[in-house]
């Protein structure tokens, strides 16, 4: 206090006040700043609020009086010369603070309390707002823009809302011209793209203009600066003039559609008679690739177009997938636009399918069978029990021994030697092939005895048990790509021939059999629509076909396992969805029986025949559509199927390069599909990395 004292006699001291005129003259070295606003306060007859961190030493000097105005400018520009400033208060006394935060302190005409105040924009937008009054809002307040968009929030000293609300004034105005310009010869869109490429490429630091195409009026709205929209309409009037004296014929290669699914659509908007062309079929042991690559141009003679001056006459050019349209400028103009529209890249759609197919059967069978038979002219009756379910068949084997009983032949010479000797008839041989054949077919475990009695009696028995359980687990995973609302198909299998017919009668001079080839096992037919909203329309058939066998054992025909789905279905994007399926449980007992003998307790068990038989399936058919809009969804998609495969031969022989990452390097030249980096990395900060396996 007592240094202040002594500062203060100091600058007393050196500033000489005269009465008569009210001027000082000013001499001050190093003195302290706090010191010096005190003097001018009191000279000046101001009142000043000093911040803490105002400090330092300043030196004023003046050869020559200066009056009381004047002196409060030199003490202004004091301050500024030494980083500070003085910013004016409601009550009319000035601030002193930094000049580093001066832009954030309030000013005059508004008051010391805290308040909340909204800003409705009516021109800019809120990102311009902030960016603008952010650094404005002192050092207690905020900024903010609202959640619906169009309007800012800040809450700051009322004083300084007062000087954000004359600048937010100033800046949100709506100063851009707009004016409608109406096209007679040009295309709307053709103008749009070459007046924005001039203005973007203008190079004169003006603002820019924007283009808006109005199709339904063949017109253009240009926006922006008055100056600039002034120059921009001139530009797009001479470029309508011009337009008139354009080429009546026009080439247009076209970039994603198809020329000849394009050309009768636009043959039936021009009017003009719509022509199917027919391709000739290619001679035997000529293909598609020995034909002359010729242009095809495809049209309508002009005898068939319609006559008068407006006519047009569209073409195709198949060489280089080009359309030349003949018409007069507006026409030329209305179907330039409607292939614009049209020759746009198609998205595509990834179809992938589950079937899933768990089966189990078991089957249990026991059967005793008896036979008593007399053999040549023996009295002996026949006694025996034979069931369907039981193997072999006791009647067959009975058969075969009999019919060698009786091909036994006794022969008595002249000199009374007996000598037997065996024929071997037809029937004999047919039955005794029946008999191993029999035997041959036999599963499960068999038991039996048999024998003769005497040379006049056959007798035999037979148990044959069995039991089988087969289990089964089938997984395929059908899929396929195609474009929107493009039809596709897959099929995974085989190609078995099946009898159609067949003359194997000895009536027929030439034995013929017609078979016909068909396809069996695993087959996708798919055509996706995608709809608005990102749903799609799916129109496939799904079939899993399998060989169950021959009709019989002695029959070459074969028995076809079929499952077949065909329906349209709306799924979303990605979603998984159950097509249908099928849940079969069938369970089969049969007991045969010798009536009165099989009732008989305990004994009765060796006259019947039971078998037991328990199947049960499940089916399931599951279908995922994926849209791929761009490259990248595309990259990702292949990178993931890439590395599932290159993980399955990893895990198969771990010391060993991949051998489909060696064909990809060696045989295509090229690297592993990978999936692309996202755009912005600092927007993926918190989310869990994909793992890359087409990097290892």
């Amino acid at each position: 206090m007592i240094r202040r004292l002594a500062l203060t006699g100091a600058l007393l001291a050196q500033v000489f006040t005269l009465p008569a005129t009210a001027q000082q003259v000013i001499n001050l070295r190093d003195a302290d700043i706090r010191a010096f606003i005190e003097d001018v306060g009191r000279s000046t007859g101001q009142t000043f609020i000093i911040d803490p961190d105002v400090q330092g030493k300043v030196s004023v000097v003046s050869e020559r009086p200066l009056t009381r105005t004047q002196y409060f400018e030199v003490f202004l520009s004091t301050l500024r010369a030494n980083g500070f400033v003085a910013i004016p208060m409601a009550g009319g006394g000035y601030r002193i603070t930094a000049a580093t935060g001066a832009a954030q302190a309030p000013a005059r005409g508004g008051g010391d309390g805290f308040v909340t105040q909204v800003f409705k924009l009516k021109s800019i937008d809120t990102a311009s707002a902030l960016e603008a009054l952010r650094p404005l809002v002192s050092k207690e307040g905020q900024v903010s823009a609202s959640r619906g968009g169009g309007a800012i929030v800040v809450a700051d000293y009322a004083d300084n809302i007062t000087r954000i609300r004359g600048v937010l004034a100033s800046i949100d105005r709506d100063s851009r011209a707009m004016r409608l310009i109406s096209l007679d010869n040009a295309g709307a869109r053709e103008i749009a793209s070459a007046v924005e490429a001039a203005a973007g490429s203008a190079g004169d630091g003006g603002p820019g203009v924007r283009v808006i195409p109005i199709d339904s009026s063949n017109s253009v709205i240009l926006r922006g600066e008055p100056e600039m929209v002034t120059r921009m309409a001139e530009i797009v009037s001479e470029l309508d003039k011009r337009a008139a004296a354009g080429s009546d014929v026009r080439v247009i290669f076209l970039e994603n559609a198809d020329a000849e699914g394009l050309l009768p659509v636009l043959q039936q908007l021009a009017g003009q008679q719509v022509q199917v062309s027919v391709v000739n079929s290619p001679a035997p042991g000529q293909g598609e690739s020995d034909k002359p690559a010729t242009p095809v141009v495809s049209g309508t003679p002009g005898a068939s177009a319609p006559p008068g001056p407006g006519r047009a006459v569209i073409a195709r050019y198949g060489g280089a997938n080009a359309l030349i349209i003949s018409a007069p400028p507006d026409v030329q103009r209305s179907l330039g636009e409607v292939i614009r529209k049209l020759d746009v890249r198609r998205e595509q759609v990834l179809v992938e399918a589950i079937i899933v197919e768990i089966s189990d059967d078991a089957a249990k069978k026991l059967g005793v069978q008896f036979l008593l038979a007399g053999t040549g002219g023996s009295s002996i009756p026949l006694a025996v029990t034979n069931y369907s379910n039981t193997a072999p068949n006791l009647l067959t084997l009975g058969g075969a021994i009999a019919s060698r009983e009786l091909d036994r032949t006794t022969t008595t010479t002249d000199d009374g030697v007996t000598t037997t000797g065996t024929t071997t008839s037809t029937a004999s041989e047919t039955l005794q092939a029946a008999a191993a054949q029999s035997i041959l077919g036999v599963t499960g475990s068999l038991f039996g005895i048999g024998g003769e009695i005497g040379n006049d009696a056959l007798f035999g028995a037979v148990i044959n048990a069995v039991k089988s359980d087969t289990r089964s687990n089938i997984l395929s995973t059908p899929s396929i790509m195609t474009l929107d609302n493009q039809k596709a198909s897959i099929l995974v299998g085989q190609e078995v021939p099946v009898t159609t017919g067949e003359a194997l009668s000895g009536n027929f001079d030439n034995a013929f059999r017609t078979v016909q080839r068909q396809d069996v096992g695993i087959q996708l037919e798919v055509r996706p629509q995608i709809n608005a909203g990102g749903s799609i329309k799916l129109f496939l058939r799904q079939e899993a076909s399998s060989i169950a066998g021959p009709v019989t054992e002695k029959s070459a025909d074969l028995i076809l396992n079929k499952r077949e789905i065909e329906t349209t279905v709306t799924v979303d994007d990605g979603d998984i969805i159950a097509l249908g399926g099928l849940m079969d449980d069938v369970e089969r007992r049969t007991v045969e029986k010798v009536p009165l003998l099989a009732d008989i307790p305990l004994l009765g068990e060796a006259f019947k025949s039971r078998s037991r038989s328990k199947q049960k399936t499940n089916l399931m058919v599951f279908i995922r559509p994926t849209i791929v809009r761009d490259r990248a969804s595309a990259q990702k998609l292949a990178a993931q199927r890439y590395g599932y495969i290159r993980d399955q031969q990893q895990q198969f022989n771990p010391d060993r390069e991949p051998s489909l990452d060696a064909l990809v390097r060696d045989y295509m030249g090229g690297v592993a599909p990978a999936a692309p980096a996202p755009a912005n990395p600092a927007s993926t900060r918190g989310t869990a990395a994909e793992p890359q396996h087409a990097g290892k």
